[in-house]
């Protein structure tokens, strides 16, 4: 901690910087009354930091928790602290512009409240997503009419609904589940629980919307004018997102960042799991943006954290985010071709010092530890190439082994107590979760482990890691709490019917559906469209139907809202058939519903 400057309080003014006005008390309810944002939860960060947190999580915390809405530069504005990420408006001839409308509509509604309490009653006149994560598009009802989102322009990157749409939908149960650890959901606010996650505080809890784009960002270069200003924009497909962009206002002389340069190491993999990034491109691309646009450039802002003013002052927080990318992909293939392995190489790496001692590089969110096993894994995969590792035991098996070949569960137990005196928490912890696995009943593992989790949580300057292990610890004393979580119906009706078919794939029980041979034809009225899903040895595929296709089993003439009403159990109203409905029960019947509940701390 030492070579970190606490003294430097430079973070904190240009936080503070051109604050307009706040939202007074900060909780945003829905319209039942539930509180889904409360930004005042984290009052107790004006305090000293306690032995319970690290002092420079504490530090990032403190400035992340800061709300309100800021003036950026001329006609630009942020409203920050309202949701995980910022909003950002920029103000054209007729309305205002929004860049990223946060998580949740109830959010991005205040927030737009927020702004024009102090700017006036703006029509919105475009909408912009930097890139395809919830947090950039979930509140975009909040900001445009559902019901006529084509009256407004909206923009995104190319690529931007499939890959929102694979990595909310597909994976989306395993992903939320390990977003409670991740987002340390479940956590109390306060100085023993959740006090932020590094890229912000926290997300909202309210209801998740897409509204497609309805015009794509395909090129660098490429120029739009919405409502008379004119943006240039930077394609960055596979840095923090894999469909991302930066872009510039020339004539206001700022940048947008997108997520790809925050206030922190960012994630090459994150911890509640993703498609793992290139850190090698997220490199080449920020110096690609220093030399398009930084001559032009008087301030930079992202959708997370808080701007960079001054030319110079951007060139070196540009150059420095680049550079920490690039070192640790390329260190890490250095390490990797001399026959290092990726747990090895996390613990062999070492920040320059210039890079160690910026406050922006600190591994707030992301971490060198998980960023370089996440590069290992990019280029080598999961097997480390030692022959014992490629057929291992799962856990409870080999966990079962251990704890027998290491004296039984009360010897484990007390080996695990004298490292963790000795202040060995990582090894006490593997000690004693092989306990866990081996005997799940065994309260007395149970609460060590969790006794070692917590101290591990307090020293973690990661916000993920703290809450990862604070949650973890919880889970182990309190048990599984069990969480309702679905995809909400706006964000289903941005799913294309291809995407909804591919989600019921991943739904089909395999084994149970081997014996079935069907074929269904899905022929929409409302867009013309007419598809073929086939289910056979157990995989269910899908195309566009041909002409000269055979009658199917059965055949389905609906809309694509009656699609969502069918697969969403509210029966078959407004859809026609033809053939043997049987197909469809069968269809059904070989499908499992996901388990939004599974445990991670014990088997």
């Amino acid at each position: 901690m030492g070579d970190l400057a606490f003294g430097d309080r430079t973070d904190f003014e240009n936080a503070e910087r051109g604050l307009v006005g706040s939202l007074t008390p900060g909780v945003v309810k829905d319209a039942s009354g539930r509180v889904v944002w409360d930004g005042d939860a984290f009052g107790f960060l004006d305090g000293p930091c306690p032995e319970s947190v690290h002092p420079s999580l504490w530090r990032q915390s403190q400035l992340c928790a800061k709300q309100g809405l800021y003036e950026v530069t001329g006609g630009i504005y942020q409203v920050r602290g309202l949701d995980l990420s910022n909003m950002t408006l920029v103000e054209g001839d007729r309305g205002v512009i929004v860049i990223d409308p946060l998580v949740s509509v109830e959010t991005a509604a205040a927030a737009l409240k927020l702004y024009r309490e102090h700017r006036g009653e703006r029509p919105v006149t475009g909408l912009v997503y930097t890139h395809s994560h919830v947090d950039h598009f979930g509140g975009a009802e909040g900001i445009v009419p559902a019901d006529d989102p084509d009256g407004v322009p909206i923009l995104a990157p190319a690529g931007f609904l499939e890959h929102a749409v694979s990595e909310n939908v597909y994976a989306g149960v395993a992903m939320t589940r390990r977003a409670m650890y991740h987002a340390g959901v479940l956590l109390p606010k306060d100085p023993e629980g959740m006090v932020g996650t590094g890229l912000g505080q926290t997300a909202s809890s309210g209801r998740v919307s897409l509204i497609p784009p309805n015009l794509d960002i395909t090129r660098s270069g490429q120029e739009e004018v919405l409502d008379g200003v004119r943006i240039v924009f930077q394609l960055t497909p596979g840095t923090e997102a894999p469909a991302e962009m930066n872009f510039h206002f020339p004539e206001r002389r700022a940048l947008c960042l997108a997520e790809n340069a925050t206030r922190n190491l960012h994630n090459i993999l994150t911890l509640r799991g993703a498609v793992v990034r290139d850190a090698r491109v997220w490199s080449r691309y920020l110096d690609e943006a220093i030399t398009l646009f930084a001559d032009a450039t008087d301030v930079a802002f992202a959708s997370h954290h808080w701007p960079t003013w001054g030319r110079d002052n951007i060139v070196e927080f540009l150059s420095q985010q680049r550079d920490v990318y690039a070192y640790l992909h390329d260190q890490t293939l250095r390490l990797l071709n001399q026959g290092h392995t990726g747990i090895e190489i996390a613990e062999m790496m070492e920040l320059p010092p210039a890079l160690a001692g910026a406050w922006h590089a600190r591994g707030y969110y992301g971490s060198v530890s998980h960023n370089v096993k996440a590069i290992y894994q990019r280029y080598m995969g999961w097997f480390d190439g030692n022959p014992s590792h490629l057929w291992e035991h799962p856990p409870v098996e080999a966990s079962q082994r251990y704890v027998e070949c290491m004296g039984g569960a009360s010897r484990v137990l007390a080996m695990a107590r004298d490292y963790a005196g000795q202040g060995d928490l990582r090894f006490a912890a593997t000690l004693l979760n092989h306990v866990v696995f081996a005997d799940p009943g065994n309260e007395h593992a149970k609460t060590a482990l969790a006794d070692v989790l917590q101290r591990l949580g307090e020293g973690a300057e990661c916000g993920t890691w703290r809450n990862f292990y604070l949650t973890g610890a919880m889970e182990l004393r309190e048990g599984v709490r069990p969480v309702p979580m679905s995809i909400s119906g706006g964000m289903a009706a941005g799913l294309s019917v291809e995407q909804v078919f591919d989600s019921m794939a991943i739904r089909v029980n395999g084994p149970k559906a081997w014996d079935e041979h069907l074929t269904i034809d899905w022929d929409f009225t409302d867009t013309g469209d007419r598809y073929r899903m086939t289910l056979s040895n157990g995989a269910l595929v899908h195309r566009r139907a041909s002409e000269g296709d055979e009658d199917a089993g059965l055949t389905l003439t609906l809309t694509r809202p009656a699609l969502f009403g069918l697969l969403g159990g509210k029966g078959t109203e407004g859809v026609g058939s033809r053939g043997d409905t049987a197909v469809l029960r069968r269809l059904l019947a070989v499908m499992d519903a996901p388990e939004p509940d599974f445990p991670i701390v014990t088997p």
